[in-house]
């Protein structure tokens, strides 16, 4: 390896490890306080936590990717530049496509490592992540007691307190059991209690004193069912055991997830796109067969008569229905008119299911397609950072970070708005995918040429002068505007 392969890479590696750090953190962030809420406040322990940060984590990596190598191609080239390193390379004859090449080399590398990961590892994340983050969600939150309201949140009871001491312990409390389902027919009264967990966390354990229970038992075996049976029990000190299952982490079978299309590579996604197009056209031609029950003529096997009729069968029916009575011929029209009816109904409902079905198409080729775009928009990025970088020559994270921001904001919106145009098919599906790839290889392109050329796009002075340029045509042209209107009053 050359030594100026060895500066470059050198200048590359320490900002992109920064950077892709940086990014994974700020989108695991983002990805974190968009669930938070569901997640929030369940006891399921640390470490399922932290496992379900780590599949997090591998989720956001195809995104980070793409800004981590805007950022530090930004700001490798943009140290270069500032430093007078790269003026120093030039001067030597050394093109800036030389200088660039060794990077070049590692993006690629770095493409197909994020084409990789997107069909292997990010499926995998994705279904893990997802199901486990279903299993936090459909877990209850921890149980707590609010003094002067009851809680309902374990199964089966209504629970009320009036005062909740530091130490944990209970004052005036007021159990309702709906255990059975039968109403407000167990009572109990407390003067205090002390609460306790047992198996794991798998009972709670209500330890209560100086109360009365209170339980009515109705009579089943009474017609009328209103004879009932009253008990009253008083006690200084008893325990009641309440199931927390309900507050427990399950385990979801995975294979209820693993159909949607994020959760699956790209052969897969293949298979998936080859049988639903099938299926679609499976279905328009079954939509003929089933509409024949709509039609009395159209669809239907012709009589022999009628098919060597000038006319066709049109002609046939309208010489049929001439030589009926009129009352027979309103009550044709009328029948026609209410099949019209119902064929339109049906049309609306199976264009509707059709629509249906071209939306999982569209989905399933749009995920396909990301695959890849995700992965090319590596290079792409590279491709605006690095030139853009050598012709700004500004490192550290104040302006690259602004310029990186801004193409970022520029292929989120183009993405999500070519997403938009996919699914609801107003787009052709690879086009809308490849959308914000194509508009941003476009000033990849752009900011490449006016770099090969060392064009100074972004120095103040080059604007400054042509300003002043501007002016000087401006006065020049309002002198002679001036004259003639002078010359003209002469004359």
């Amino acid at each position: 390896m050359k030594k100026l392969d060895k500066l470059v890479l050198k200048a590359f590696w320490g900002p992109f490890i920064v950077t892709f750090a940086v990014t994974e953190f700020i989108f695991l962030t983002r990805f974190i306080l968009l669930y938070f809420d569901e997640i929030a406040g369940r006891d399921v322990g640390l470490d399922v936590y932290g496992k379900l940060f780590f599949y997090f984590s591998l989720m956001v990596v195809p995104v980070s990717m793409p800004l981590a190598v805007l950022l530090s191609s930004l700001m490798c080239f943009g140290n270069l530049g500032e430093f007078s390193e790269l003026t120093a390379v030039k001067s030597a004859g050394i093109s800036l496509g030389r200088v660039i090449r060794p990077v070049s080399v590692v993006m690629v590398f770095i493409t197909g490592f994020i084409l990789w990961f997107n069909n292997t590892v990010q499926p995998w994340a994705n279904l893990k992540g997802y199901s486990m983050l279903w299993d936090i969600k459909t877990t209850k939150a921890t149980l707590s007691f609010k003094e002067g309201v009851f809680n309902n949140d374990l199964p089966g009871y209504s629970i009320k307190i009036s005062h909740k001491y530091e130490d944990g312990s209970l004052k005036n409390v007021l159990i309702y059991d709906h255990a059975e389902s039968n109403g407000n027919r167990h009572v109990t009264v407390a003067d205090s209690a002390r609460t306790s967990t047992i198996l794991g966390g798998s009972y709670l354990v209500f330890e209560l004193f100086n109360g009365t229970d209170y339980v009515e038992d109705v009579d089943k075996s009474s017609g009328d069912g209103n004879t009932t049976d009253f008990a009253k029990n008083t006690f200084t000190h008893t325990k009641k055991f309440i199931s927390m299952r309900a507050f427990q982490k399950t385990t979801t079978d995975e294979d209820q997830f693993k159909n949607h299309a994020i959760m699956k590579s790209i052969g897969q996604l293949s298979q998936d796109g080859d049988s639903l197009k099938n299926n679609y056209q499976l279905a328009i031609k079954g939509l003929v067969s089933m509409a024949r029950q709509y039609y009395s003529y159209h669809l239907q096997p012709l009589s022999e008569t009628a098919a060597h009729m000038p006319g066709g069968w049109v002609d046939s029916l309208i010489i049929a229905k001439e030589k009926l009575p009129i009352v027979k011929q309103t009550d044709i029209t009328s029948s026609a008119l209410s099949s019209a009816k119902s064929r339109l109904t049906s049309i609306e409902t199976d264009d509707l299911l059709m629509y249906d079905r071209r939306k999982n198409i569209y989905k399933n080729e749009l995920e396909w397609n990301h695959k890849f775009t995700t992965a090319i928009s590596c290079l792409v990025m590279f491709l605006i950072g690095a030139p853009l970088g050598s012709i700004i020559k500004k490192g550290g994270f104040g302006l690259p970070v602004l310029v990186a921001i801004i193409f970022f904001i520029l292929m989120y919106v183009l993405t999500i708005q070519g997403d938009k145009y996919a699914k609801e098919g107003t787009m052709w599906v690879p086009l809308a995918a490849w959308m914000s790839n194509l508009v941003l290889f476009g000033f990849g392109v752009y900011f490449l040429i006016k770099a090969l050329n060392d064009s100074r796009l972004f120095e103040a002075d080059v604007y400054r002068i042509a300003l002043g340029r501007l002016k000087e045509k401006v006065i020049r042209w309002k002198t002679q505007v001036a004259l003639f209107k002078k010359k003209s009053e002469v004359v």
